[in-house]
């Protein structure tokens, strides 16, 4: 076992997207003695229920100020080498935290920190700021006081002698890399150890000729490396724990003979994208067929989302908040009607291949309206769009978008109901309208 015990502070707010991923590539570190320190500020996600299903300590801080927080939680640890990660910082390898610490080892080395990647989705703002100013080359900073708390290293006797500054609001790691280097200390940037963070560290600025400069660096291969180029473990995001919502009302809808439920849970439970579906019914019979099945987890629904008006978002509001109430944890889940039995073949593969190469966070199949659609308020009637002028002349296009049909969302936005913000949903179009058809009773 390795020598020097190290302890890892991880700082979350909200970080519920990230958490899961970031820890599991904690443990997979080839450096064994180690433990985890989180310090949570009040997340009102389950960022802390996820990281308790790893073997971490978990403080809390009511008034957060940056250096406060690593502070507090170095005092809570026991190992003789601190290292301070992002809980949306990914370490790239499992060498990671082996090649962070190493160079403590070295004479009036003060602080360690290393490199910090963007990811394929990252805006273009943050592509470039992380490409030009963490680099291949490793530097020895004498008298350049530059340190990133995102992703770096010090031993606890340092930190002894020079803590983090607890009042300041932000750049507590720079403040700290100016005590130490004016006390005649050595800062050590480190690339091999490198981690995907997926936001950048300054402000937007002009935007197209930030979008030039990542053309450029993207088309030339500066700053990446080859076996770093693609991180394809976080493009397949192979993690992710996908979860099916059906909900349904009453009796089963058929066609042709046919039950839609039976027919819906039978092709999710086939998906191995899918870990596992929920059924959210007041139908006896259906929850008997959903549990014979080992991916299921079927609720009865209650009273008063069965009487009167229940809408579909609430229902799957309320199944999410069961299963995570019995801490079953999603990322991502499908909202599914049974109502849509005509879907394409690779609709649930497609729809997830689509959200994981992109950085929105609700995804909605639908189809484009080619027919005239009017707004009718009492007397009052509106053409939404016409039809009769022809689809290619009209400047805009009206896309129909069922949520029963498939609507693929992160479980932040289903508990929030914030499916569709801004610049965070995308829509998936579907070319044979036939498979947009829904059956009713």
């Amino acid at each position: 076992m390795e020598k020097n015990k190290v302890s890892i502070i991880i700082r979350t707010k909200n970080e519920e997207s990230w958490i899961s991923l970031c820890l599991e590539k904690i443990f997979e570190q080839n450096y064994k003695n180690k433990e985890v320190i989180i310090v949570d500020n009040n997340s009102s996600d389950n960022t802390v229920q996820r990281a308790k299903q790893f073997k971490v300590k978990v403080e809390k801080i009511k008034k957060f100020l940056p250096g406060k927080a690593i502070n507090l939680g170095i005092k809570k640890s026991s190992g003789n080498i601190i290292v301070v990660l992002s809980a949306h910082c990914i370490p790239t390898n499992k060498f990671w935290l082996n090649d962070l610490i190493k160079n403590l080892n070295y004479k009036k080395v003060a602080g360690v920190y290393g490199r910090q990647m963007p990811l394929p989705y990252s805006k273009d703002f943050d592509k470039r700021d992380l490409l030009l100013l963490f680099g291949l080359d490793k530097k020895i900073q004498k008298k350049d006081p530059f340190f990133h708390n995102a992703n770096s290293a010090f031993k606890r006797s340092t930190w002894n002698k020079f803590k983090f500054n607890e009042k300041v609001t932000n750049i507590e790691d720079r403040v700290w890399g100016q005590k130490v280097i004016n006390s005649g200390y050595k800062i050590v940037y480190e690339p091999k150890a490198s981690v995907y963070h997926w936001h950048g560290i300054h402000q937007n600025l002009n935007e197209e000729r930030c979008k030039n400069i990542v053309q450029i660096m993207e088309n030339l291969n500066l700053g990446l490396t080859k076996d770093t180029n693609q991180p394809k473990d976080l493009i397949n995001k192979k993690n992710l724990k996908v979860c099916a919502i059906i909900a349904h009302k009453g009796k089963a809808t058929k066609y042709q003979n046919q039950n839609l439920v039976y027919n819906l849970i039978d092709e999710v439970n086939q998906k191995q994208v899918i870990k596992n579906f929920v059924i959210s019914t007041d139908n006896k019979k259906i929850i008997n067929y959903a549990n014979k099945f080992n991916k299921n987890i079927a609720y009865s629904r209650p009273s008063h989302l069965v009487d009167g008006v229940s809408d579909f978002l609430s229902v799957c509001q309320h199944v999410l908040k069961k299963i995570e109430k019995n801490k079953n944890y999603f990322d991502i889940v499908f909202l599914l009607s049974a109502n849509y039995p005509f879907r394409p073949l690779n609709l649930f593969e497609n729809m997830l291949d689509k959200y994981k190469k992109s950085d929105v966070e609700t995804l909605i199949a639908g189809k484009i309206e080619k027919a005239g659609i009017w707004s009718l308020k009492a007397n009052e009637k509106n053409i939404l769009i016409d039809s009769i002028t022809p689809r290619k002349l009209l400047a805009e296009k009206t896309m129909i978008t069922p949520i029963g049909l498939a609507c693929l969302t992160h479980v932040k936005n289903l508990r929030s109901g914030d499916l569709f913000l801004k610049d965070k949903f995308d829509l998936y179009e579907i070319k044979d309208s036939f498979s947009t058809v829904e059956i009713t009773n």
